[in-house]
């Protein structure tokens, strides 16, 4: 476990009804102002051109901030003590849609760099954006009958909100 589910789970053990969310490291949405998200859209708009590693193909799971919150709520209420909950919406967007979908917002070039040149241009999120991690929330959905209901990482980009 997390360092910090270690430090919760304990508690279950003294009656508290403890349970563990994991949201995706991608969460997108209304009020996201200092996420990955736009972290990465200021990386590109200062470099000039959105940024992919190698082919773009790996993988990233992404949640909406509205459906988190919900999942949330439903771990309070319906959660099982000592339980882990997935907050995934997008179980594996490829980041090179994500870099292109960035450089449409911006009007500039979605351009590929190498794994070697990714820390210098994405600073400590080169650790992150060239990794594959796909996640799946389908235990999570089926325990609390969580249901997605809000935009995908690539619609939330696509509707322009991100570029206002």
């Amino acid at each position: 476990p997390r360092k910090s589910e270690a430090a919760a789970l304990p508690f279950a053990d003294c009656g508290v009804r403890v349970s563990i969310v994991r949201p995706s490291r991608f969460v997108h949405g209304i009020g996201d102002l200092h996420g990955f998200i736009p972290q990465l859209i200021g990386i590109a708009r200062k470099a000039g051109f959105s940024a992919y590693i190698g082919d773009g193909k790996n993988r990233i799971q992404a949640v909406n901030i509205l459906d988190a919150a919900t999942l949330f709520r439903l771990a309070l209420e319906k959660g099982t003590a000592g339980a882990r909950y997935q907050a995934v919406g997008d179980p594996g967007v490829e980041f090179g849609e994500i870099a292109r979908a960035i450089a449409k917002g911006l009007g500039i070039p979605a351009v590929s760099i190498s794994q070697g040149e990714a820390m210098g241009h994405f600073g400590f999120l080169g650790m992150i954006v060239g990794v594959d991690n796909p996640a799946s929330s389908e235990a999570t959905q089926k325990a609390l009958g969580w249901r997605l209901g809000n935009l995908g990482l690539l619609e939330d980009l696509e509707s322009g909100a991100y570029f206002a």
